[in-house]
């Protein structure tokens, strides 16, 4: 559910303004998700030239401690997902089987994944151009799928759902991360740049279904167990049952899903083609 991103816009903004991508933002530092989801700063889109000059101004505006700052925390980031990939690669290469994979390497996915509150941070400070709400939905969806799902009920460690949105999860954040590290030294390779806005098509669909079936494999236990719920009567008269909030959770993907996806298309025809799309308005 992550970086809603994926629920106003697919990102979780970091460091940059945001540019709806399932995957996060467009310009450096946003973060991402529903499972995989964001809204991304726009870099501009219609040029080479234009977004290296819109790059300049938002460096100026920033200042430098800023844009250091932002700087450190992408590389960082780029490199604790790099980390991540080459541990799962590395584990099923010597199990040759996902189950354990996520016991192996939830350390490393808790702690960077927990790390990216700063991006709400980033936002509250002014540093990043993008909205609170929305980025704190994103990463707070992230952290939702880390630590109340996947964390909290075991028996679903080992489900293949769970590899799925692992992989979306890890793939996205290179690309994402590395394409905000790269735009703010203002060095922006194409493939990066290609990347940022492609390899969404499939990666966005891959962990959204990969969350929903995670949550989904949780219910049964959820509802066995009666985990997290508060039943009346007590003292302070107030109910709550986790087993419907997960369901009313995964119902608001469908609204949200759609909407997200065709958003971030938009997005990739007004940055890799150029297209000049004219806002209506209401």
């Amino acid at each position: 559910m992550g970086r809603w991103t994926e629920a106003a816009a697919a990102a979780r903004s970091a460091g940059a303004p945001a540019t709806p991508l399932p995957l996060s933002a467009t310009s450096p530092g946003c973060a991402a998700t529903m499972a995989s989801s964001e809204e991304d700063g726009t870099n501009g889109g219609a040029s080479e030239a234009g977004e290296e000059k819109e790059a300049t101004g938002r460096r100026r505006r920033l200042g430098f401690l800023a844009t250091a700052w932002l700087t450190l925390y992408n590389i960082a980031m780029t490199a604790g997902w790099l980390v991540l990939a080459i541990a799962m690669v590395r584990f099923y290469m010597e199990k040759g089987t996902h189950r354990g994979l996520y016991k192996s390497i939830q350390k490393t996915l808790k702690f960077f994944q927990t790390f990216a509150l700063l991006e709400i941070v980033h936002c509250l400070m002014g540093i990043v151009p993008t909205s609170v709400l929305v980025t704190g939905v994103q990463v707070s969806s992230r952290i939702f799928m880390v630590w109340l799902v996947t964390h909290s009920i075991k028996p679903v460690q080992n489900e293949e759902s769970v590899v799925l949105f692992l992989v979306s999860w890890t793939v996205t954040e290179i690309t994402r991360y590395s394409f905000y590290t790269f735009s703010l030294l203002d060095h922006l390779p194409y493939f990066i740049k290609w990347a940022r806005y492609n390899f969404f098509i499939i990666l966005y669909p891959v962990g959204v279904a990969g969350e929903l079936l995670t949550i989904h494999a949780a219910l049964p236990y959820v509802k066995k167990t009666g985990m997290f719920s508060v039943r009346l009567p007590n003292k302070y008269n107030v109910s709550f049952d986790y087993y419907y909030f997960l369901l009313i959770t995964m119902a608001s993907y469908i609204p949200l899903f759609p909407q997200l996806y065709f958003h971030m298309l938009h997005q990739r025809r007004k940055v890799l083609h150029g297209e000049v799309i004219i806002e209506k308005d209401d």
